[in-house]
């Protein structure tokens, strides 16, 4: 009993996005999403529900959600774009913190670390390039410079 208990936990875990591994993560994280919440993955998909509106004295404002239709969306929408936070590396989460709904966080995620056929071309001849031309200085130990290739190699 103890063991399938152990593999269901290990089947619903958050995927934490490699950076050079940006194909496998996508389809995890919407795997995540079916499995967990659907409903979390078609906010992620369609975007989120407007804020409701109402006219006050001719002025069109918006107002905090009141029905429990409303206050479902915007649930939602939170849990979605907190959980795609939550699925990047430390260091990013600060660059995407600023993406208020979790469509347009998705394509910048996407944008950043997807990139076009032409744009990875391009990567990857710069990684080629930097990796031929490696080498140490002196004033380096050699810590150091196995840290920088171990850098350039990852």
């Amino acid at each position: 009993m103890e063991s399938v208990s152990a593999q269901v936990v290990a089947a619903v875990k958050l995927p934490v996005l490699n950076p050079g591994k940006f194909e496998i993560w996508k389809m995890r994280i919407e795997q995540y999403f079916l499995m967990t919440n659907y409903a979390l993955w078609e906010v992620i998909l369609n975007g989120d529900s407007p804020l409701p509106k109402r006219t006050v004295d001719g002025v069109e404002q918006t107002y905090p959600p009141t029905t429990a239709e409303e206050k479902l969306a915007r649930k939602n929408e939170l849990k979605a774009r907190g959980t795609l936070l939550m699925a990047l590396p430390n260091k990013h989460q600060l660059k995407f913190n600023s993406y208020k709904n979790a469509k347009t966080l998705i394509e910048a995620i996407e944008k950043r670390f997807g990139g076009n056929k032409e744009s990875k071309k391009v990567q990857k001849t710069l990684l080629k390039q930097q990796y031929e031309n490696f080498n140490g200085n002196s004033s380096e130990g050699l810590d150091q410079i196995y840290d920088r290739l171990q850098k350039l190699i990852s």
